[in-house]
């Protein structure tokens, strides 16, 4: 009775490797696209130096207005600076930006607009109507963040800055665990409850074992106060990068608030110089 080669599985009267079931056969393809996809966005992704999450456990604490005056810095410094707008369900990033117009496609792909020296992706770009609720759950959002990562040409970059979802759930998670980010700038502001979520964003991001580069104090002034974030970073063992004062120049302005006021930009520089030197680039 014949039961296949040596060292292959057989059933009797069989010579040679057991025919895959179609269920099989299909999670192997499956397998095989997953991989090729991971292979292409680690191809795409290697032609940018640096990708940087700004993130916070807490919504409201000004997180999207700092990366995109963080974006912005870079770029006046001379970098090739691209901004994603992870933020599935509340895209934000094109209303400070003041972008209306959309990516071009050709093939499937995405070519980000610029503005102000950024190149910019966001869900935005793909909403009639700004002001409507995006009521998706978690798979809906992996796959938009995934799909946006695959089909957005972004081309050499020195930065890619990341506008994190706030929350330590599924929507950063995916940003997490697909991006392979450098490192994390944490926005906090002084009052008491920012404060504790974003000490949460930071033990999330340690649980991951990613890098945290640095606290940034938002809103800090005469109103809420000031030393918060200081005070956050030196207890959590990770750097100052510096403090945001809240200022009017940030209300209903038509342009990045660093290219509007000198002090904005100075407290902009210091926090870019203090990134470069945790994150070693020059």
């Amino acid at each position: 009775m014949t039961t296949g080669q040596p060292g292959q599985p057989g059933t009797p009267g069989q010579v040679g490797p057991r025919k895959l079931t179609p269920q099989e056969e299909a999670r192997l393809a499956q397998m095989k696209q997953q991989f090729q996809q991971r292979k292409a966005l680690s191809e795409k992704l290697g032609r940018i130096k640096k990708r940087i999450g700004v993130y916070s456990g807490k919504g409201g604490v000004g997180k999207t207005t700092v990366a995109v005056n963080l974006a912005v810095t870079l770029a006046q410094e001379g970098g090739n600076v691209g901004l994603f707008d992870c933020d599935i369900d509340c895209p934000n990033v094109t209303r400070v930006l003041r972008v209306s117009e959309g990516p071009t496609h050709e093939n499937e792909v995405f070519y980000p607009p610029q503005a102000f020296g950024v190149k910019v992706m966001s869900m935005a770009f793909f909403q009639s109507n700004e002001e409507e609720a995006i009521i998706w759950r978690g798979p809906m959002i992996h796959n938009a963040i995934n799909q946006f990562l695959q089909n957005t040409e972004w081309g050499d970059l020195d930065w890619l800055v990341c506008d994190l979802p706030p929350g330590t759930s599924d929507a950063p998670l995916t940003v997490m665990q697909t991006l392979n980010l450098d490192g994390f700038v944490i926005v906090a502001t002084p009052q008491e409850l920012a404060v504790l979520d974003a000490k949460r964003s930071i033990n999330m991001v340690k649980k991951m074992k990613l890098n945290v580069l640095g606290v940034v104090e938002n809103f800090s002034g005469d109103l809420f106060g000031s030393g918060a974030g200081e005070d956050l970073a030196a207890e959590t063992g990770v750097p100052f990068l510096g403090r945001v004062a809240m200022r009017r120049e940030y209300v209903n302005a038509n342009k990045p608030p660093v290219l509007v006021l000198d002090a904005i930009a100075d407290e902009y520089q210091e926090i870019t110089k203090n990134l470069r030197r945790v994150i070693g680039v020059g």
